[in-house]
């Protein structure tokens, strides 16, 4: 709960403070990374940190939890937190290295909003910052404990017991636990980090989604080959899992998170994708084929080309397992595509989507965009559409 006095503040600097937190970000980052190295060694993302999207999606998450806060003083916004405590522990954060971000973060607002940093003002955001570390916290713990670690031992070795090339540009890799106990419970849409040691020296991690039923101890991730565009580098993990792992080899995996998981209701599903974005949905519909679901499934998946659609063949064949499901493929390139395959961009217009189901969509975040205000014209509610991105969320702040 914020306090009235607090609350008060914040409404009236929040202007002030959201103008500025690119800035502010920027520099909690670079003096944060100037004194603690070893932050970089296997935590964060330094690709999205030469890009500037993952202080673009910190300055989001402040700024959309202090809107929320006003919004409902007497209330924490945990939903609005949900995604970013399974991306914390996806990563192994804990519960010390917040003090350590609110020292270098309020370091950085001090320096760039000089005087206008009264005492008050530190006051009260600092109450927003302690809401906001305390509601994550919370969460993240509640998280370590369903998956039966203590915080931050999130860290497992596993072998690769299969190598399958999906496309030109995506592998998948079979995986199992090297110690040979069970796998760790997960649910059909999660995630997990891969951390890999680059050439030099420095480890980093990327998530990537399970592309199996979960249900097994044998798990599946894709994984697409970035390349670089407009001057930016090839994506150095994906690259090198692509390149350098074959069967026999070891990879470290953390135990399974995300807040986008195949719910447990009969109510229809529309399961909505574009390009790599259809592995968590490859999950979801495996493990429904596994439970031999009745339920209504609409499949919908666009992409470049029926060569580039990765797991296409695999969707059919879980599709024609499930009584209830029917799939739409879109390609900006149909090619010889089956006759039933669309051509362009995903279109909903002639698309009977069910007003009572269940959405979930993955992909880039203009398709996102664009098919979420599609099912909600088609009467979907917009609290029953759930979303995952890859890498720093930034469309958190305004669509949560």
């Amino acid at each position: 709960m914020l306090s009235e006095e607090s609350a008060a503040v914040v409404r009236a600097t929040l202007p002030a403070v959201a103008g500025a937190l690119d800035d502010i970000t920027t520099r909690f980052y670079g003096a944060m990374f100037r004194d603690r190295p070893e932050l970089l060694d296997g935590m964060f993302n330094r690709g999205n940190q030469a890009s500037g999207a993952q202080r673009q999606a910190l300055a989001g998450s402040i700024a959309g939890f202090a809107k929320a806060l006003l919004a409902e003083p007497a209330t924490r916004p945990d939903a609005l937190l949900a995604r970013i405590a399974h991306k914390h522990v996806a990563v192994g954060v804990t519960d010390d290295q917040y003090t350590i971000v609110h020292k270098y973060l309020f370091g950085a607002i001090a320096e760039v909003l000089g005087d206008a940093v009264t005492p008050e003002v530190a006051a009260a955001w600092d109450e927003v910052y302690w809401l906001m570390a305390g509601a994550l916290i919370a969460q993240e713990a509640r998280i370590y404990q369903a998956a039966g670690v203590a915080p931050g031992e999130i860290w497992r070795q596993w072998t690769v017991v299969g190598r399958e090339e999906e496309t030109e540009d995506v592998v998948s890799f079979l995986l199992r636990p090297a110690d040979g106990e069970p796998a760790p419970a997960a649910r059909a849409g999660q995630y997990v980090s891969v951390r890999v040691l680059m050439p030099d020296g420095v480890h980093q991690l990327r998530q990537y989604s399970l592309s199996s039923d979960p249900g097994g101890d044998v798990r599946r991730i894709t994984v697409k080959r970035v390349a670089g565009e407009s001057g930016s580098p090839d994506g150095e993990v994906s690259n090198l899992l692509f390149e350098k792992v074959a069967t026999g080899d070891e990879l470290t995996l953390s135990v399974p998170a995300g807040d986008v998981a195949l719910d447990e209701s009969d109510a229809p599903l529309v399961l909505a994708s574009a390009g790599i974005g259809c592995t968590p949905m490859v999950g979801m519909l495996a493990r429904l084929a596994a439970l031999g679901s009745e339920r209504r499934v609409l499949v919908l998946h666009a992409d470049v080309s029926p060569g580039e659609h990765a797991l296409r063949a695999e969707v059919r064949e879980l599709v024609d397992r499930l009584p209830g499901a029917e799939a739409v493929f879109w390609y900006e390139r149909p090619g010889d595509a089956e006759s039933e395959a669309r051509s362009g961009l995903m279109d909903l217009a002639d698309v009977d989507v069910p007003a009572d189901a269940t959405v979930y969509l993955c992909g880039p975040l203009p398709f996102m965009r664009a098919v979420r205000g599609q099912v909600l014209n088609a009467g979907v509610a917009a609290r029953n559409v759930h979303y995952e991105v890859f890498g720093p969320d930034l469309w958190l702040p305004e669509s949560a």
